[in-house]
């Protein structure tokens, strides 16, 4: 079960409720974004989750990754899983 939160939407306390509660309620993951709504995933956001959860749950950033120093960054920040439609894109850009 993966719950998502739309963190645009909503801010830091709501975030991290959002995060417990999902954890109370069963769920594996959490997830930044739907990626329909003002905006997507922030390594902030990322971050804010992962603390939350720390790593009894997975992080699934979403929305808006659309470089592969986006993914690098929501990686950094604790993303376990990166949903992005550019993901040919990303996988092929240069590594050097």
């Amino acid at each position: 079960v993966k719950v998502i939160l739309e963190t645009c939407l909503l801010d830091d306390e709501k975030k991290v409720l959002g995060c417990r509660l999902a954890e109370e309620g069963g769920a594996r993951f959490v997830k930044t974004s739907t990626g329909f709504s003002s905006g997507g995933a922030t390594a902030e956001d990322v971050a804010l989750m992962r603390r939350t959860v720390g790593n009894r749950l997975g992080v699934k950033a979403s929305g808006g990754i659309r470089t592969r120093r986006d993914a690098e960054a929501m990686i950094a920040a604790g993303a376990s899983r990166i949903g992005a439609s550019a993901s040919v894109a990303i996988c092929s850009e240069d590594h050097s």
